[in-house]
């Protein structure tokens, strides 16, 4: 419990040193620790929040949904009939500082357009809330920093939104690299895109690079890059790239297709292609003693896999942001680990920010130090 919370409470007591006075200091007050359920914020009610992130929130274990943060204020009142939010957990974009003193919410989760991530995220972290952001992290590697300096100076708990870590298919192909069931890897390739001109608004924020920090790479690539990394359990050493594009009227501002190459300490080689232009939904690795793959490899489910000793991977499904959720709060009050720490975000935006830089250099190779 931090001096703030204390005497925000104290000075609500009536009575408070009678009563303090007779029972134990840490038992006085509830921390997040000793919770059972945590109260989240969600911060940008597109369609994310309204789609998959509060009805997940329905479903978690560990967490609820306790208030939210909109720059829409007809949403307010849908938003709190809805999910019978109190008027004191509702706030805007200008007041959201005003949540340090709302003892209810324990985590905020930034749901916002990728270039707001880092002033939602630190600006959380000083209110002394648990962060989850949305992934990719943040536009660049320096602002990636700044938010795990921020948590890390608020001592508050961070998370990125790479909800798969918590889904049992891709937890599954975690295991068998872990395990070594088919020897050593030797050739992953990766594949995560779809088509986003079918989006009636001509103006959404991911063909605005300064909002999106970039096209489909921030977008589904990060998945792509994502699950060549898990799919060999390690880093690439470096990287080559290339982009094209076959509607420049459209993506003018953004990219719509790249092509990446890496390169990985065990002499494993891959490959990842992401579009806003294309369908694609593979995980695939070619290993000394056979193969296995996810296709479906990266939506929000069921996913579908198997291997080369004819068996399928398969799980029941569950939505994998209530399991994202629940991870995170069980990491906060149990101290189980971070599946999705701070560090992953950074890095992956070190291994974005390689890629663009190949792209911009006509293909150069990009040694990457992670």
């Amino acid at each position: 419990m931090n001096r703030r919370t204390f005497n925000s409470k104290l000075s609500k007591a009536v009575g408070g040193v009678a009563l303090l006075s007779n029972i134990p200091l840490a038992c006085a007050f509830e921390s997040s620790e000793n919770k059972k359920s945590l109260g989240i914020a969600l911060v940008g009610l597109g369609t994310y929040s309204t789609y998959e992130l509060a009805p997940s929130l329905l479903e978690t274990k560990h967490c609820h949904l306790a208030g939210i943060v909109t720059g829409t204020p007809a949403k307010e009142k849908i938003w709190a009939e809805k999910y019978n939010i109190p008027k004191e957990n509702i706030y805007n974009y200008d007041n959201f500082d005003t949540i340090i003193n709302n003892d209810s919410i324990d985590i905020v989760y930034v749901v916002l357009p990728n270039a707001m991530h880092a002033d939602f995220c630190i600006r959380a972290a000083k209110a002394g809330k648990h962060v989850i952001c949305e992934k990719p992290m943040a536009v660049s590697v320096a602002e990636c920093q700044a938010i795990i300096d921020a948590c890390a100076k608020a001592d508050v708990k961070l998370s990125v939104g790479y909800r798969l870590h918590s889904e049992p298919h891709t937890q599954e192909i975690q295991r068998i690299v872990k395990e070594k069931e088919f020897g050593k890897i030797n050739f992953i390739t990766t594949e995560a895109g779809y088509p986003s001109y079918g989006n009636p608004d001509p103006d959404q924020w991911r063909l605005n690079r300064a909002l999106s920090g970039g096209g489909a790479l921030m977008n589904m690539g990060v998945y792509a890059i994502q699950g060549a990394l898990y799919g060999t359990g390690e880093n690439p050493i470096s990287v080559t790239a290339q982009e094209f594009s076959t509607k420049p009227d459209y993506f003018k501002d953004t990219d719509e297709t790249i092509t990446a190459q890496f390169e990985f300490p065990s002499g494993a080689v891959g490959s990842i292609f992401t579009s806003h232009n294309a369908r694609a939904d593979r995980l695939y690795a070619s290993c000394d003693k056979g193969w296995f793959e996810l296709d479906v490899a990266y939506t929000y489910g069921p996913l579908h896999g198997r291997t080369s000793k004819g068996n399928e991977i398969t799980f029941p499904h569950k939505r994998q942001q209530a399991l994202q959720m629940d991870d995170f709060a069980l990491h906060i009050t149990q101290g189980l680990p971070n599946k999705v720490p701070g560090s992953m975000g950074l890095r992956d935006l070190k291994i974005v920010e390689a890629i663009y830089q190949s792209i911009k250099e006509g293909g150069k190779k990009i040694a990457l130090n992670l």
